[in-house]
């Protein structure tokens, strides 16, 4: 249920910002003509001997990529279904960035079945110096799933799962642990359905159900309950994985440890093709819930007081395990909450919150309380089932109503705008817990309040691990992700995003308008860059025009990242937009 960008209004809890005055605009950096004459017919290292064999291997496997139809009712129905366009091979989740990059099918996909799939793959790529593009999910916000001209490696057949009792790393003599194995091609709402809602444990994944289970891994990732459980790459404890020699190798802490830790966050897609991933699994609480509430200062002055308070708070009450996800602070001087918890009651959740409740309340010359406090808690299991989530907030999760689809084909309705969608801008910075400190809060507050009157601001908790849990805290400091992200109590986020830019999608684009929504999303993070200059980002939701980000991305761990690159594919096979190293 984390939520990436501000997309507008909506009328559910989960997953999606109620960020004000977005504009919703389109943008085509190509045009549409273009891209449809941009087929395999074009691509003249599609013959020969290599590509011969290439075929006989993976027969109807390998085929072109042609971009769907989006225009109509049809198209209207395909980007209203992010698992559908996760089955189209000439279709990514985003439509591209403006001035950065347009999405463009692939002139051929290889749907590989097998880590000896993937092998071939590499190697013929390898052979003819072919742009090689991994795909899972197909959720890169910095398109780095897509390109022309292109062989897409299409990871999305390999959705195998497999629990384990008692699993151990190969080579390893490790106490054995209940774990799950998944497929690269899986996605968060398979894994969440097999483990949770099947058999009752829990993995640590992404918010999004219609995320890759490998990229994100590859990338740090973080969910709704990050703060307890650790980053998503903390559970790993074994992968498989194609290097750009062509081997297949099983890496943990103990086969190419150093490999296994630059998989633990060193990005997707950058140090090979990871086919399978094994991660630990971990007791499932009672509960898991989310709240929701709006607060308006009617002043500027009581906004500062607001967001003052409300930092306050959060130090007193929710600097701890069992709270994730985000608050948000709109131009239009409102605090709107939208968080989720674990292991707690509803009456334990209202206590938590009485505090600021009865601030808001006491004044009501300063603030209205526009939506009161609302809690929703379910038993833990039952977390993402539609059926038990829509009977608890109807319409917070829609299913995939495809004959040919499983049961775990869901989403959290807030998330189908993301099918498709147009990125304008996106910031994001690491806020260190020291923030959180009487003296260092001020300095944030004025920050915070001056980057709000310029563009909302969303602080993700779930996204920063400090206050969290001891195993939290421990398994994320082993990740080769940022270190400021164990310090952070949260991840600021200031992002703007309109409707798709993919051809044949109409209205047709603003381009003035999306561009002063860039902009101001850049002055926004300027003014709350102004407390902590040198933080760091992460990495899948952060500027595509990022200066030095290898070192916002990485900190301390790029110079180790960058070797390692060097040595696991020295001729830069794998090449992704802001990848280490290429």
């Amino acid at each position: 249920m984390t939520n990436h960008l501000q997309r507008g209004n909506r009328p559910d809890l989960l997953r999606r910002q109620l960020l004000e005055g977005m504009a919703i605009l389109p943008f085509v950096l190509i045009s549409p003509p273009a891209l449809a004459r941009l087929t395999h017919q074009q691509t003249s290292w599609a013959s020969g001997r290599a590509w011969t064999r290439l075929s006989v291997a993976l027969g109807e496997r390998l085929f072109p990529v042609n971009l769907p139809d989006l225009s109509g009712e049809a198209g209207k129905r395909l980007l209203a279904n992010p698992v559908a366009v996760g089955d189209e091979a000439g279709l990514t989740q985003s439509s591209g960035w403006i001035d950065a990059w347009q999405s463009a099918p692939s002139s051929y996909a290889a749907r590989v079945r097998d880590a000896r799939d993937v092998a071939q793959v590499v190697m013929f790529a390898r052979e003819k110096g072919v742009r090689l593009v991994i795909r899972g999910g197909g959720h890169s916000y910095h398109g780095t799933s897509c390109a022309s001209d292109s062989l897409m490696l299409w990871t999305r057949g390999l959705d195998g799962i497999e629990l384990h009792d008692a699993f151990v790393p190969r080579g390893s003599n490790a106490t054995p642990v209940p774990a799950v194995s998944l497929g690269a091609g899986c996605v968060w709402g398979a894994a969440y359905d097999a483990v949770t809602r099947q058999h009752g444990r829990y993995v640590q994944g992404g918010g999004c159900t219609t995320v890759g289970v490998a990229g994100l891994i590859q990338g740090g990732g973080f969910g709704n309950f990050s703060k307890a459980y650790g980053m998503a790459a903390a559970s790993l404890l074994e992968a498989e994985v194609v290097t750009a020699d062509g081997a297949i190798r099983i890496v943990n802490a103990i086969r190419d440890p150093d490999l296994f830790w630059a998989l633990k966050g060193g990005g997707g897609g950058s140090f090979g093709v990871v086919t399978r991933v094994t991660l630990r699994t971990h007791d499932l609480p009672s509960t898991f819930g989310a709240i929701r509430f709006t607060i308006q200062a009617r002043s500027d002055q009581t906004f500062r007081q607001l967001i003052d308070r409300f930092f306050l708070h959060y130090r007193n009450r929710l600097f701890n395990p069992h709270w994730g996800e985000q608050v948000i602070f709109t131009r239009s001087r409102k605090l709107i909450g939208e968080m989720v918890f674990q292991s707690l009651g509803e009456e334990e959740v209202r206590a938590h919150w009485a505090d600021l409740m009865d601030f808001a309340a006491s004044d009501r010359n300063s603030f209205e309380l526009i939506d009161p406090l609302t809690i929703h808690t379910t038993p833990a299991r039952l977390f993402w089932d539609p059926e038990n989530m829509n009977r608890l907030i109807p319409g917070v999760m829609t299913r995939d109503t495809r004959s040919d689809t499983g049961a775990s084909a869901f989403w959290w309705t807030g998330d189908g705008e993301q099918a498709g969608q147009m990125h304008h801008g996106m910031e994001s910075v690491w806020l260190s817990q020291r923030f959180l400190e009487p003296d260092a809060r001020k300095a944030l507050v004025e920050a915070l309040f001056n980057a709000s009157r310029i563009w909302s601001v969303s602080l993700h908790f779930n996204k920063g691990i400090a206050g969290g849990s001891q195993y939290a805290r421990e398994t994320s400091a082993e990740t080769a992700v940022n270190p400021d992200a164990i310090d952070a109590f949260c991840l600021a986020l200031i992002a703007s995003s309109g409707s798709s830019g993919f051809p044949g999608v109409v209205p047709r684009p603003d381009l003035e308008s999306a561009r002063r929504d860039a902009e101001a999303v850049k002055n926004a993070m300027r003014a709350l860059r102004s407390v902590c200059p040198t933080a760091g980002s992460y990495l899948y939701e952060s500027d595509f025009h990022l200066m030095e980000a290898e070192e916002r991305y990485w900190g301390t761990h790029a110079q180790e990242l960058r070797r390692l690159k060097r040595r696991y594919d020295p001729a830069g096979l794998f090449r992704v937009h802001h990848g280490i190293g290429s």
